[in-house]
Protein backbone atom coordinates (compact mmCIF):
# COMPACT_ATOMS: atom_id res chain seq x y z
CA UNK A 1 0.00 0.00 0.00
CA UNK A 2 2.88 2.43 0.78
CA UNK A 3 4.72 1.91 -2.51
CA UNK A 4 1.75 2.92 -4.21
CA UNK A 5 1.01 6.32 -2.26
CA UNK A 6 4.48 7.38 -2.80
CA UNK A 7 4.36 5.96 -7.26
CA UNK A 8 0.92 8.32 -7.22
CA UNK A 9 3.03 10.97 -5.43
CA UNK A 10 6.21 10.40 -7.58
CA UNK A 11 3.43 10.59 -10.64
CA UNK A 12 1.41 13.76 -9.26
CA UNK A 13 5.36 15.33 -8.82
CA UNK A 14 6.43 14.34 -12.51
CA UNK A 15 3.39 16.07 -14.11
CA UNK A 16 3.36 19.28 -12.12
CA UNK A 17 7.44 19.48 -13.31
CA UNK A 18 6.48 18.87 -16.81
CA UNK A 19 3.33 21.02 -16.80
CA UNK A 20 5.76 24.23 -15.64
CA UNK A 21 8.51 22.97 -18.45
CA UNK A 22 5.74 23.28 -20.99
CA UNK A 23 4.84 26.71 -19.70
CA UNK A 24 7.87 27.96 -19.40
CA UNK A 25 8.45 26.79 -23.19
CA UNK A 26 5.93 27.96 -24.49
CA UNK A 27 6.20 31.55 -22.82
CA UNK A 28 9.73 31.85 -24.22
CA UNK A 29 8.41 31.01 -27.75
CA UNK A 30 5.56 33.51 -27.86
CA UNK A 31 7.68 36.64 -26.46
CA UNK A 32 9.51 38.71 -29.15
CA UNK A 33 13.40 38.39 -29.35
CA UNK A 34 15.18 41.56 -28.64
CA UNK A 35 16.05 42.27 -32.12
CA UNK A 36 12.49 41.77 -33.59
CA UNK A 37 12.23 44.60 -34.82
CA UNK A 38 15.75 44.96 -36.19
CA UNK A 39 15.18 41.90 -38.13
CA UNK A 40 12.02 43.31 -39.42
CA UNK A 41 13.53 47.00 -40.42
CA UNK A 42 16.14 44.94 -42.08
CA UNK A 43 13.14 43.18 -43.94
CA UNK A 44 10.90 46.54 -44.82
CA UNK A 45 13.71 47.92 -46.23
CA UNK A 46 14.71 45.24 -48.78
CA UNK A 47 17.70 43.40 -47.29
CA UNK A 48 18.06 39.77 -48.02
CA UNK A 49 19.97 37.19 -46.10
CA UNK A 50 20.99 34.36 -48.67
CA UNK A 51 22.44 30.75 -46.75
CA UNK A 52 22.46 27.21 -46.37
CA UNK A 53 20.88 25.27 -43.71
CA UNK A 54 24.39 23.21 -43.36
CA UNK A 55 26.55 26.47 -43.72
CA UNK A 56 28.58 27.34 -40.19
CA UNK A 57 28.83 30.95 -40.88
CA UNK A 58 25.39 31.08 -42.00
CA UNK A 59 24.03 29.79 -38.12
CA UNK A 60 26.67 31.76 -36.55
CA UNK A 61 25.00 34.88 -38.91
CA UNK A 62 21.45 33.54 -37.28
CA UNK A 63 22.90 33.22 -33.68
CA UNK A 64 23.85 37.14 -33.80
CA UNK A 65 19.59 37.06 -33.70
CA UNK A 66 19.00 35.03 -31.01
CA UNK A 67 15.17 34.33 -30.92
CA UNK A 68 14.24 36.86 -33.46
CA UNK A 69 16.18 34.93 -36.13
CA UNK A 70 12.77 34.03 -37.42
CA UNK A 71 12.03 37.23 -38.13
CA UNK A 72 14.73 37.50 -40.34
CA UNK A 73 15.01 37.86 -44.32
CA UNK A 74 16.50 34.37 -44.62
CA UNK A 75 16.50 32.69 -48.09
CA UNK A 76 17.52 29.17 -48.10
CA UNK A 77 20.16 28.15 -51.26
CA UNK A 78 20.58 24.73 -50.32
CA UNK A 79 19.00 21.46 -51.79
CA UNK A 80 17.35 19.43 -49.31
CA UNK A 81 20.26 17.54 -49.86
CA UNK A 82 22.98 19.92 -49.47
CA UNK A 83 24.37 18.76 -52.49
CA UNK A 84 22.81 21.69 -54.96
CA UNK A 85 21.70 25.28 -55.09
CA UNK A 86 18.30 26.57 -55.79
CA UNK A 87 17.09 28.44 -58.32
CA UNK A 88 16.49 31.65 -56.67
CA UNK A 89 20.29 32.12 -55.66
CA UNK A 90 21.07 30.71 -58.95
CA UNK A 91 19.58 33.76 -60.67
CA UNK A 92 20.91 35.85 -57.69
CA UNK A 93 24.53 35.13 -58.36
CA UNK A 94 24.89 33.79 -54.77
CA UNK A 95 28.20 32.32 -54.80
CA UNK A 96 28.78 32.16 -50.98
CA UNK A 97 27.52 31.94 -47.71
CA UNK A 98 26.30 34.13 -46.16
CA UNK A 99 25.31 36.77 -49.07
CA UNK A 100 23.28 39.80 -47.42
CA UNK A 101 21.83 41.79 -50.70
CA UNK A 102 20.42 45.63 -50.03
CA UNK A 103 18.04 47.65 -51.64
CA UNK A 104 20.51 49.47 -53.57
CA UNK A 105 21.99 46.07 -54.98
CA UNK A 106 25.05 46.23 -53.05
CA UNK A 107 26.24 42.68 -51.49
CA UNK A 108 28.24 41.64 -48.00
CA UNK A 109 29.89 38.14 -48.12
CA UNK A 110 30.68 36.38 -45.00
CA UNK A 111 29.30 36.86 -41.06
CA UNK A 112 28.51 40.02 -41.00
CA UNK A 113 27.99 42.61 -37.67
CA UNK A 114 25.32 43.37 -36.42
CA UNK A 115 26.40 47.13 -36.26
CA UNK A 116 27.57 46.92 -40.27
CA UNK A 117 24.03 45.55 -40.94
CA UNK A 118 22.44 48.61 -39.08
CA UNK A 119 24.93 50.87 -41.10
CA UNK A 120 24.15 49.77 -44.04
CA UNK A 121 20.00 49.14 -43.91
CA UNK A 122 19.94 52.28 -41.45
CA UNK A 123 17.86 50.08 -39.41
CA UNK A 124 18.58 51.13 -35.55
CA UNK A 125 19.82 48.66 -33.33
CA UNK A 126 18.11 48.72 -29.65
CA UNK A 127 20.40 49.47 -27.39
Amino acid sequence: MKSKSVFITVAIVGIVILGAGIALAYKNANTPGKLDGFAQCLKDKGALFYGAYWCPHCQAQKRLFGKSVKKLPYVECSTPDGQGQLQVCKDNKIDGYPTWIFADGTRQSGEVSLDDLAAKSSCELPK
